[in-house]
């Protein structure tokens, strides 16, 4: 008996603080909300745009699609296509 309180007390106890953090409106939270949002549901609605480093624009995308970036490269998949783009300055403007 004694036991099941205790599980019971770590159960609610986890469960308030998953709703406090959850529910708090910090800018982090929001964001890992949003992130965990994209890769459940396959993207966001975005639009990219791909510029050179002179600032001449090269390309434009739009539509739902979750991007990968690293120092050199960002890649997202949209309608079917992977694009990926190396050594370019990459506008993602979310809608």
């Amino acid at each position: 008996m004694k036991k099941k309180k205790i599980i019971s007390f770590i159960v609610i106890g986890f469960c308030l603080l998953a709703t406090a953090f959850v529910g708090s409106s910090c800018s982090s939270c929001e964001r890992g909300c949003k992130s965990i949002s994209s890769d459940i549901d396959g993207g966001l609605y975005r639009v990219v745009n791909v510029y050179d480093y002179r600032g001449k624009l090269i390309a434009t995308h739009e539509g739902k699609m979750d991007i990968q970036s690293n120092e050199s490269k960002v890649l997202f998949d949209l309608n079917g296509k992977r694009y990926i783009y190396y050594n370019a300055v990459v506008e993602v403007i979310e809608k």
